[in-house]
């Protein structure tokens, strides 16, 4: 019988996973990830082929709890919103593997049928082929930006602050919009921004 393998995908995605969490995207490696198994480098190497086939793993962990069942009966947009919401809480867990998720995104079977239910939904609503494909990669390019915002700039982080604080004799818009925006809480700013781009696939 052959002996079975100590360490399974979903253990090195984990262990993956976990660097990530810690040291961020940049302190992803075969070394970093071995280390964390307790095993050689080389020794990682019997268990995926490279890092390219160790992201992928990381990002179909990551996206794993992504719930793609189609949502109730109803108006699209709601429907989008209700999913495109899904997808933000999903990404928001592991914001750093954000990246990620664009180049391995046809390799997770999680973000596969979440675009699927997307897709079914858009086709309901009577959006033709072309923008369907401009409404999916708008809406995945929304979620990555807002969320990467969220975490890495938000409204109620120093950028803010400091916008707020120019000069208004030179900076009247810019420091009023930012001192409006400190208000904002992410869950506003995300669903309104999302209003807007829903607005624009609302047919005339």
């Amino acid at each position: 019988m052959p002996r079975p393998r100590a360490h399974t995908p979903a253990r090195l995605a984990a262990a993956a996973l976990a660097v990530i969490d810690r040291d961020g995207l940049p302190g992803l490696s075969m070394r970093a990830v071995a280390v964390e198994l307790g095993i050689s480098t080389m020794a990682l190497y019997r268990y995926v082929e490279d890092r390219d086939a160790l992201e992928a793993l990381v990002v179909e962990l990551a996206l794993s709890t992504l719930d793609s069942t189609p949502p109730p009966a109803g108006p699209w947009p709601g429907r989008v919103t209700a999913l495109v919401r899904r997808l933000r809480t999903t990404v928001g867990a592991h914001p750093a593997v954000l990246p990620l998720t664009l180049t391995h995104r046809h390799r997770s079977p999680s973000v596969l049928r979440w675009a699927e239910t997307l897709l079914g939904v858009l086709t309901e609503a009577g959006l033709g082929a072309e923008e369907r494909v401009v409404a999916l990669r708008a809406l995945l390019a929304y979620v990555i930006g807002a969320v990467q915002q969220e975490h890495l700039g938000a409204l109620a982080g120093p950028g803010t602050a400091a916008i707020a604080s120019l000069p208004a004799e030179e900076y009247p818009h810019l420091a009023g919009t930012a001192e409006t925006a400190r208000a904002l809480t992410p869950a506003a700013e995300f669903d309104g921004g999302l209003t807007l781009l829903l607005n624009g696939l609302r047919r005339p």
